[in-house]
């Protein structure tokens, strides 16, 4: 306690003492006890008050040690169990963990990770993917207070995220890769990227890129040859030498009949090569006999346009053509869906055609829309312009059931443009999105499908869409929710059949066991989403006596299965809706591709990189004795003492309060009761 609290303390029974003096002392003809009991409590009273004013308090001091954070990263995939012992790496952890001088200095956390990051609870290393930059990543972001060592047991094959090496960690994280297995380079021929389509069209030309990489130092000269189905359609001698180890196969291959293809780019293996998985790499192709052709058209150039051609023709059973509205109407003939960009008065022409056609149309309305003209030549919606323009951001509906909409969100999307005005639709309309303006969300579509008889309509009031696309990538790093939710509508504007009450969503063709999933969503007989349903799925595979049924849960706003544990091969299934004589089928196929079964050997310069460039140190699983050693006698993760000041009330003021109360009451009785009052 400081000494001026103290000296206003013995001030304050100084005041107390010398008021009461006056009070019951001074010139005061009564004697007797009494006299000094009532002195006394209006003391007690007095100088609890001036205790109130002045407000004691004293200071604590807590003192403690602030370690650095040791990070141990243990990569679960599978190639580690190839690469090396599992009781080597578990021994060399068991080292690190039990040893005091570095629980002393550090605290220590243990993480494995595949594809992403989980707290360390048993090692089972069948994780099917590696991304080591987001490792290192998440674990920055986690430890950002003080010095931090981080302990990589990995062999430095990354299969997904990344480059690792070029990563940029804050300065006060250190990176100490402890490399596991052999990094010895041995000759090695591998299939690496292979590029080619998802569709390709019946009797038509599919073109098939491979990238063949050579890892040798001595000229050699291999074969490459690619077969559909079985059968070989493409073969080529490729030579490779210490300076060309990487050479490209394009083929172009016909599609002769409808179905789903499988490819495979097979390159003969070196007669003493260690790892002949890489040396073949299978890919799947389906071919149809159908293609959806949609016409954007617009009077004016805006990016809008571009990002509905891109996120359009991601599927390639659809293609894309921008015209002009005063283009001959004779050139859309061929036409399944209109896209009308903020359409005015030369629409004229289009408009009349669509009406004798009957064509689904999407219209997309902006701050150039021409609402007057938009109004006349429509009977679906009017909307009145009041000519304010306004940001609009989106609200997603999530009670919208004429189609599934699986994981499409809106959040984070940026607003659309839009003129105010109030809307009444004339058709049957359910809304996708509804408007927020201001933070206020309204009961005010944004987004909606109209539907009568067998005419379908969607429409969007608000333009700038294209900022909706880039923000899903920066969100997620790619286009899939944008690309899907406009795939999905297209699907829909296309089909001219009633819509089903269960719809399934599934890709034919899945690379690997682990990304097998189907999702269904299913709607009572008033088109809402039936989350109460129960749906089974019962599936058979086509190559094994393979048959299961199982129950689809419900996920959100849809149901889903997980089919991982299903071995490779081709597969038909059918969902059914128990107590309803609703049901779906469908086929797929999953390939045999492991990517952490395509490089054998540690990639010891990637991690010397990254050990460079964070400040740390390259190790192997036997140099754990020099790896403690270096932890600890590093200045930098010295434990640095701190201190914690709690500052806390001599006399909590209730106390005070109650005392007060209580010493003027009963000094008010004691008067009252002998007659002083």
């Amino acid at each position: 306690m400081e000494i001026r609290t103290v000296l206003l303390i013995l001030l304050a029974a100084l005041a107390a003492i010398t008021i009461v003096f006056y009070q019951y002392f001074y010139k005061n003809p009564r004697k007797g006890s009494l006299r000094i009991w009532l002195a006394g409590l209006r003391f007690i009273a007095i100088f609890s008050a001036l205790l109130l004013l002045i407000n004691p308090k004293f200071t604590k001091n807590d003192y403690f040690l602030e370690k650095s954070n040791l990070i141990l990263l243990i990569d679960d995939s599978s190639s580690m169990e190839n690469s090396a012992n599992k009781d080597e790496i578990l021994d060399a952890i068991k080292v690190i963990e039990s040893n005091s001088d570095l629980n002393d200095r550090f605290a220590i956390q243990q993480y494995a990770f595949g594809s992403n990051v989980v707290k360390k609870d048993s090692l089972h290393f069948n994780k099917t993917n590696t991304d080591i930059a987001n490792a290192l990543s998440t674990t920055d972001e986690i430890f950002t207070n003080s010095s931090n060592a981080v302990v990589l047991f990995t062999d430095g094959n990354q299969t997904l995220g990344r480059d690792y090496s070029f990563i940029n960690l804050r300065e006060e994280i250190d990176v100490n890769p402890v490399v596991v297995g052999d990094t010895t380079a041995y000759e090695d021929l591998s299939v690496g990227l292979v590029n080619s389509n998802t569709y390709a069209f019946l009797k038509n030309k599919f073109p098939v890129e491979a990238n063949i990489l050579y890892k040798g130092s001595k000229p050699i000269s291999q074969l490459v040859t690619i077969a559909m189905n079985g059968r070989v359609v493409y073969r080529e001698n490729i030579d490779f030498n210490l300076n060309e180890n990487s050479k490209e196969v394009n083929v172009l291959l016909e599609a002769k009949s409808v179905g789903v293809k499988s490819i495979v780019i097979d390159v003969r293996p070196l007669e003493n090569e260690k790892n002949r998985l890489n040396n073949t790499k299978e890919i799947a192709i389906e071919v149809i006999d159908e293609k959806t052709n949609v016409t954007i058209v617009s009077d004016m150039l805006h990016p809008d346009i571009g990002a509905l051609k891109k996120a359009i023709e991601t599927n390639e059973q659809r293609s894309v053509t921008i015209v002009k509205p005063t283009n001959n109407i004779d050139s859309f003939q061929e036409t399944d869906i209109f896209i009308l960009y903020q359409p005015n008065r030369k629409f004229k022409a289009i408009y009349d055609y669509i009406a004798k056609s009957k064509t689904n149309i999407f219209t997309i309305t902006g701050t150039q829309t021409d609402w007057r003209y938009l109004n006349q030549v429509q009977q679906s919606f009017f909307k009145e312009n009041f000519n304010q323009t306004e940001e609009i951001l989106p609200v997603l509906n999530n009670a919208f059931g004429v189609f599934g909409l699986s994981d499409f969100n809106v959040e984070d999307f940026p607003p659309l443009k839009s003129n105010l005005g109030d809307l009444e639709f004339k058709k049957n309309a359910e809304t996708i999105l509804f408007q927020k303006i201001k933070g206020v969300s309204l009961d005010k579509p944004l987004f909606s499908i109209l539907a009568e008889n067998k005419s379908k309509e969607a429409i969007l009031f608000g333009e700038n869409i294209w900022k909706w696309r880039a923000q899903a990538f920066r969100s997620q790093q790619n286009f899939k929710n944008f690309d899907d939710f406009i795939g999905k509508l297209m699907v829909y504007l296309a089909s001219d059949n009633q819509k089903s009450r269960l719809e399934l969503d599934y890709v034919r063709i899945f690379d690997n066991p682990s990304i097998a999933r189907i999702r269904a969503s299913y709607f009572d007989e008033s088109y809402s989403f039936d989350s109460n349903a129960d749906i089974k799925i019962n599936v058979n595979g086509r190559e094994n006596n393979f048959s299961r049924e199982s129950p689809m849960l419900l996920k959100g706003s849809f149901f889903e299965v997980d089919l991982s544990d299903l071995e490779v091969g081709e597969y038909d299934f059918i969902v059914t809706v128990e107590k309803e004589n609703i049901k779906r089928s469908g086929t797929f196929k999953i390939l045999n591709f492991d990517p952490e079964k395509q490089l054998l050997s540690a990639n010891y310069t990637k991690l010397k990189d990254l050990a460079d460039k964070t400040n740390g140190s390259l190790y192997f699983p036997n140099d754990m004795e020099l790896l403690i050693s270096d932890l600890s006698n590093s200045e930098r993760f010295t434990p640095i003492q701190k201190s914690k000041q709690n500052v806390v009330s001599l006399i909590d003021f209730r106390i005070l309060l109650g005392i007060i109360v209580l010493t003027l009451s009963l000094e008010w009785f004691i008067r009252k009761f002998n007659g002083l009052i």
